[in-house]
């Protein structure tokens, strides 16, 4: 067993089970064993332990015989907001008690597909609403490289069941940063494609517009190699293109000068942890060292990028939660007496106060008397913040700027104040407001040895070339 030293990148462990030097079974139990000794990180809601290791068997039979797909060995871990047959889905919400989904979303089914073994589903503040995992019905995931810090959020459990070797892989959702936001607090690689890239079909919807498929890794090429397989279209979401955007691995690592724009705005921000702020100078000046283009770009829109986020993803959120009341699955309360009580009850003790309070306000920015000035007022600046983006993007290859505003914080930092914790979002919402593809990288560390972040924003669906440029930044910092 000691040659599973390097198991958890997956791309470093595939040619080690191709020659059969491990075997699946060998890795799934050392990846078990990390999440039976660390359970404390509260990681996980539910892990599926013998149905893995019945699978491995069936999966190192497949890969002796060189018949195994593209994923063959992988362990991969799911949030749990995305369904898998015949097994349970909460949504880190107690509105979804006992529900077990019929289907498969059509992520897991290409996953399964390509031989992939899932592991369980991962802890996640509910329904996605959150910067922190602290708002899940499960409770707060703890980030394993500081049990005293959170792990980010939504995709929390995701990202230190990554980190602490749980799991090779875990699939996420991104709708305003919550794979990157995680990524960068725990030190990993976090990539949101396109909007569009990947389809939606099986994902619990939080804001349909916003929403994406996203990837957690310890490198750029697994996430390349998870991206091949399951990006592309599908019958069942009409949002992603008919054409499948092609990815090739082979090409992470070609090398070639890139042209670069940093956003001024993002670096002279007072709330910018110092740190962060000369780690990423750092890094810009290392690319300007190694010949790429490196310039300053002005962005006076970034300050509005956060209130329209928030308004358009409630005003979504409170549609789509709509259906969530008591009647055709999940949780119902056993207090009402009448059909108008199913409704409120069941909603008023399934959701948690966080959800309420999104959905309250989602409903008020639609109301026939706010919807002209909020939404209607979002929707354009929202335009705008696209056509700003997509200027920069058509004379640069690439804009970089720091994931988030500061390291991972402290468990219960804002209990007092909780809408400080929405500015934790305000680097990554960028990309999401724009649906551009973007990924966090590891940039160092801070003085208390926490994890710093750095995010690359690329073209629409030009994934492939974003990804080979990720890969260059990290062997840069390797």
């Amino acid at each position: 067993m000691a040659i599973l030293h390097d198991y958890y990148s997956f791309n470093v462990l595939r040619p080690l089970l191709a020659s059969q030097k491990v075997t699946v079974t060998e890795v799934v139990t050392k990846l078990l064993q990390h999440v039976q000794e660390q359970k404390d990180l509260n990681a996980f809601v539910n892990v599926y332990a013998q149905e893995i290791l019945t699978k491995s068997y069936a999966i190192n039979q497949k890969i002796q015989q060189a018949k195994g797909g593209a994923l063959a060995g992988m362990v991969i871990g799911l949030k749990d907001m995305i369904c898998y047959k015949d097994h349970p889905l909460q949504a880190g919400s107690k509105i979804l008690t006992n529900y077990i989904s019929p289907f498969h979303a059509t992520v897991t089914e290409r996953l399964l597909s390509a031989d992939a073994l899932i592991i369980g589903h991962q802890n996640c503040d509910e329904f996605g609403m959150g910067s922190s995992s602290e708002n899940a019905y499960f409770g707060t995931v703890l980030n394993p490289l500081d049990k005293t810090r959170v792990a980010g959020g939504s995709s929390g459990g995701s990202a230190a069941a990554v980190k602490a070797k749980m799991c090779h892989i875990a699939i996420g959702t991104d709708t305003g940063g919550s794979v990157r936001q995680p990524a960068a607090f725990c030190g990993l690689v976090g990539f949101k494609p396109s909007y569009g890239s990947i389809s939606r079909h099986g994902i619990v919807a939080y804001a349909s517009s916003f929403d994406t498929v996203g990837i957690l890794a310890h490198t750029v090429e697994d996430c390349a190699s998870v991206l091949e397989v399951i990006a592309g279209p599908d019958d069942f979401d009409d949002t992603v293109p008919s054409q499948k955007v092609p990815y090739d691995g082979r090409t992470l690592h070609k090398s070639e000068r890139y042209k670069i724009a940093y956003l001024a705005e993002t670096l002279t921000n007072d709330d910018l942890q110092l740190e962060i702020r000369s780690h990423t100078i750092s890094s810009l000046e290392l690319l300007k060292k190694k010949g790429h283009q490196v310039d300053s770009v002005d962005f006076a829109l970034l300050k509005y990028a956060l209130p329209t986020y928030y308004m358009l993803a409630n005003a979504e959120a409170s549609t789509n939660f709509a259906r969530f009341d008591g009647i055709r699955y999940g949780y119902r309360s056993s207090h009402a007496t009448t059909l108008e009580e199913v409704y409120t009850k069941t909603r008023t003790e399934g959701f948690a106060r966080e959800v309420k309070k999104r959905i309250m306000l989602g409903a008020f920015v639609l109301s026939a008397s706010q919807c002209e000035t909020h939404y209607i007022k979002a929707m354009k600046v929202r335009n705008l913040i696209k056509k700003a983006l997509q200027e920069i993007l058509s004379s640069y290859d690439f804009i970089i700027l720091p994931t988030t505003t500061a390291t991972a914080f402290r468990v219960n930092s804002f209990t007092h104040s909780p809408l400080s914790m929405y500015g934790s979002d305000l680097y990554t919402v960028l990309a999401s407001v724009a649906g551009l593809p973007a990924i966090s990288l590891p940039n160092g560390v801070d003085q208390k040895n926490l994890p710093i972040g750095i995010q690359i924003i690329g073209s629409y669906f030009e994934e492939e070339k974003l990804l080979t440029f990720a890969r260059y930044f990290e062997s840069m910092h390797i």
